[in-house]
């Protein structure tokens, strides 16, 4: 496991009992801002004020807590997405169309604020640990099938090309977010992700020929 940077001591110790969320949240942190590999057990224990002991009692490595938290990605995601304003609009193009907005509402601030942990543990560990990549999937994949019903009933009201599926486009929804994760990470600068994102939205209105 990776000690190569030793974490400073927490300031506080986590609740009795929360330890594995705590846990599940501190690798959010600390993967979003500087990557699976270099991030240590150590550092994650410190950031979730919870000792060693605790960390194994709940996770047999730092590969468990990997897939535990790219688990814990999708339920921390979900209700963020799903009570989000455009989602009681009547018509199902604009609430397709409010979610990219929200999306593009959230692409502010340090880039560890807004980018996406599974699809940045992934890059990493995907031909090295085939049980997070298959947990990275799974939740880019419940993403993609929360997304889809309102592409289909888009697709429904106002036709689109004979190629074109509801879970191939919310794919490429997904795939525009993650490439500008990465193009925002190369200038450490959200500002190349929010052009992408409008790029994408252009795209989605000329898909329903809304332009």
């Amino acid at each position: 496991m990776n000690t190569t940077r030793p974490a400073s001591a927490p300031k506080t110790r986590a609740p009795r009992g929360s330890a594995r969320a705590a846990l599940i949240a501190a690798a959010h942190a600390t993967v979003r801002k500087q990557g699976y590999a270099a991030t240590s057990v150590d550092e994650i224990c410190a950031v979730a004020g919870v000792t060693k002991g605790a960390f194994f009692h709940h996770f047999e490595s730092k590969e468990a807590l990997g897939v535990a938290a790219a688990e814990g990605w999708t339920e921390r995601a979900r209700p963020m997405f799903e009570l989000a304003p455009h989602n009681r609009l009547d018509d199902p193009l604009d609430r397709l169309l409010g979610h990219i907005d929200f999306r593009l509402s959230m692409l502010d601030g340090p880039t560890e604020d807004y980018t996406c942990f599974v699809g940045t543990m992934v890059q990493e560990a995907y031909a090295t640990s085939d049980r997070i990549r298959a947990a990275c999937e799974a939740s880019i994949n419940a993403y993609c099938e929360a997304l889809a019903p309102d592409i289909q009933a888009a697709m429904d009201a106002y036709g689109a090309p004979d190629d074109v599926t509801a879970i191939g486009l919310a794919q490429h929804v997904q795939s525009v977010l993650q490439g500008a994760f990465v193009l925002a990470k190369t200038t450490n600068d959200p500002a190349i992700a929010r052009g992408t994102v409008m790029h994408l939205k252009r795209y989605v209105r000329m898909l329903f020929r809304q332009i």
